[in-house]
């Protein structure tokens, strides 16, 4: 008879992998979380279901002979090396032992990222093999350089985003790219351009934002004659359409997302669209809404003074530019009493109580706080925009048509190169700095091998930037790792000091692209990082950690906090040869990536202990936060407990280092009202948060998953 043990070891060995990994919802017999059941349903996961339906080959180059012909692999990709490198590479990829931490995290990879048949019946790639051809593809024929990717993204310290890992070295692919930003201007031509463009970039793969704001309102003037405009509504229609008609082949929906200034006077209407009761008429269902608001909006809301909202056409007509490029704190007086500028007037608080009453209904719009971004921005020009997740924050500058569509001036608008580190792996690394200046190299790879030429303001803008976007996940996962508390006195110095650590490697970085290119970003000169003004902040400022505790993390981790003397010779470097990237740093939401990685999202806290996923056919899985055991759970209390000012607190750690946004979603109980969303907003605003991404509250969908996030830059 067997014993008790030896069936239970037969029942988990035939046991069902989805079986498995629903047992971490459930305690065993001394109430502990079953993390162990999660690993046996990643083994069991890869002998039923990977292993069974994987092609083999006899060998590495027969394998890589075999996608080739068939037309799987790019060749071009693979002759830029010598042949026998190329099977070392993958032989070595394979014997790394790297092995998925969580079912979630293979069941993701094996459904969204490897190369499948072209009848979707076998898997050609496994990790290590996907990992290499991303290498291979970034390094462009570097040896050296293509073996440090392999190594970061093989031990989970760098990952790039989705477009760059799904495609790269795929003969049958989209753009390695994110995400895009582009202006609309007021004239039929650039709107007709726009509806063109995201045709055109979501067919490749890529969400899409616009600025609505430079579009005139309702009933303002056409050629002279009053009452003819319709404002930014139908042009936010047309544009719904174009998304939900570009579907790449039916896998997903084109993402966009719309920008309207605060001070525009259709922005009621604007928030309008998104409530549930909202007409369907104008109703908005798959595009995201954004709101820029500056400064003034805040003081006249304090002040409980009347709001003006101001004609887009009356402002560019006098002043000569669109009214997104202007400053409108700045004017804001002497807009008001110019009588040329047709105005109307709504109550400030009631503006903030109707934007938190939609946030409350659908969690958007997301919120750029114009001011504070433009103060931090250390490039010339104006930021009036963000994009579909919020953290991409770059200068634009407007196009002119000729009547037939085609470009008469290409002016500059933005591409999201983004791929993000893994904090806690960054930390392990055997080398801090090296781990950056690989990710900051193949990050510049995808910009400098991304040609859009479908849209050529996009490419214009990407050839004259090389902007990048170097992102951070992982944060809770690392600090309780630690023993540290989010948003803790401890928590809030390692992130200074981490991003602080990151900024200065990844400065360093562009500026060796640069010497070693001969080549700076368009308008460097013009730059604060050209006049040193950008280092004063590190030169004028005693940097230590606050903790005993942090400074004992980087001492064991090895990493080197940069001194005064380093940034002052930093400084001296940049502003003699430059910089190669106008824009370094962006803090995307991550999503499946993370789950890759077994990373906590961005630096956001962990939304459960085990968190709930509804992915595709499979139903529920369950994904446990990173490193938590059942000794740390108290480490691991979620964001609705912590709540959003601590979360406001850790984000603006971070921000002051960071050159671009951080996506940053606020995280309400369920008893929260929109009072509490005010109050939020505004202490974000009073701490120099640049954006807020979504409004979260504490509730499930029927099914009791958690509702997911952002569609394209969760990467």
């Amino acid at each position: 008879m067997a014993t008790t043990e030896a069936i239970s070891v037969m029942a988990t060995e035939s046991a069902d992998y989805h079986a498995l990994n629903a047992m971490l919802n459930l305690y065993d017999s001394a109430g502990h979380i079953q993390f162990e059941k999660d690993k046996l349903a990643v083994e069991q996961f890869h002998k039923q279901h990977v292993l069974p339906r994987s092609r083999q080959f006899p060998h590495q180059q027969a394998r890589l002979d075999y996608l080739v012909a068939e037309g799987y692999y790019d060749n071009a990709v693979l002759q830029r090396y010598d042949s026998r490198f190329v099977v070392t590479l993958f032989e070595k990829a394979l014997n790394s032992g790297f092995q998925f931490k969580t079912f979630l995290g293979a069941w993701k990879y094996y459904t969204s990222y490897t190369l499948k048949s072209y009848d979707g019946k076998e898997y050609l790639e496994h990790f290590p093999d996907r990992v290499c051809m991303v290498a291979l593809t970034l390094a462009q024929g570097n040896e050296n350089l293509a073996t440090q990717l392999m190594d970061e993204m093989l031990s989970g310290r760098f990952q790039p985003a989705t477009p760059t890992f799904l495609n790269c070295g795929k003969m049958q692919r989209g753009e390695l790219v994110s995400c895009f930003l582009l202006r609309i201007e007021d004239n039929m031509e650039s709107i007709g351009r726009a509806v063109n463009s995201a045709l055109q970039l979501s067919k490749r793969g890529g969400g899409v934002a616009f600025l609505l704001s430079n579009l005139r309102e309702v009933g303002a003037p056409i050629k002279r004659i009053e009452n003819q405009s319709s404002g930014v509504i139908p042009v936010m229609k047309m544009l719904e359409d174009a998304f939900s008609y570009a579907n790449q082949l039916g896998a997903r929906q084109g993402a966009g997302a719309v920008y309207l200034h605060a001070h525009h006077p259709d922005i009621l209407r604007f928030l309008d669209t998104k409530r549930e009761n909202a007409d369907e008429k104008i109703r908005i269902k798959s595009l995201s809404l954004g709101v820029v608001i500056p400064d003034i909006t805040f003081q006249l809301a304090k002040d409980n003074q009347p709001m003006a909202l101001f004609s887009p056409y009356d402002v560019e007509r006098l002043y000569g530019k669109p009214f997104g490029d202007i400053a409108v704190s700045e004017l804001y007086e002497e807009m008001l009493s110019d009588e040329r500028i047709r105005k109307t007037f709504i109550n400030a608080r009631d503006f903030f109580q109707t934007l938190a009453e939609i946030q409350f209904e659908s969690g958007y719009p997301y919120i750029m706080f114009e001011d504070t971004v433009n103060r931090a921005n250390p490039i010339a020009g104006r930021i009036n925009m963000s994009n579909l997740c919020s953290e991409i924050l770059q200068v634009n500058s407007p196009s002119t048509y000729d009547e037939n569509l085609d470009y008469q001036q290409t002016g500059k608008d933005i591409s999201c190169n983004l791929g993000s580190l893994n904090i806690a792996h960054t930390m392990d690394s055997p080398d801090f700095g090296q781990t950056i200046e690989v990710a900051i190299r193949g990050l510049t790879a995808v910009s400098d091998m991304s040609h859009i030429r479908s849209v050529p303001s996009i490419e214009a803008g990407n050839a004259a930037s090389h902007a990048i976007g170097l992102g951070q996940m992982n944060l809770h996962g690392y600090l309780a790792r630690e023993g540290i508390a989010y948003g803790s006195p401890e928590g809030l110095d390692f992130t200074n000091f981490y991003f602080y650590t990151v900024t200065w490697h990844a400065v360093r970085t562009s500026n060796l692209l640069a010497r070693e290119r001969k080549q700076r970003f368009a308008g460097f000169e013009q730059s604060r990082y050209a006049n040193g003004e950008y280092f004063r902040q590190y030169l004028h400022e005693t940097w230590q950690p606050k903790t005993e505790k942090v400074r004992a993390l980087f001492a064991k981790a090895g990493v080197a906090i940069p001194t005064r003397e380093e940034w002052q010779q930093l400084r001296d470097d940049v502003m003699e040869y430059g910089l190669y990237n106008q824009n370094l740093q962006a803090i995307p939401p991550t999503g499946s990536i993370s789950y890759i990685n077994h990373a906590t999202s961005s630096i956001h806290p962990i939304v459960s202990r085990i968190e709930i996923r509804k992915e595709g056919k499979i139903g529920r899985v369950y994904y446990p936060a990173p490193f938590m055991t059942n000794d740390n759970l108290e480490f691991y209390q979620d964001a609705y407990d912590i709540g959003p000012e601590k979360i406001i607190d850790t984000y603006a750690q971070a921000t002051r280092h960071v050159d671009q946004g951080l996506s940053l979603t606020l995280f309400f109980r369920d008893t929260a009202t929109t009072r509490d969303i005010n109050k939020a907003q505004i202490y974000a605003w009073k701490k120099g948060i640049k954006t807020l991404y979504y409004i979260r509250l504490r509730q499930m969908a029927l099914d009791g998953t958690e509702v997911q996030g952002c569609v394209s830059c969760a990467l």
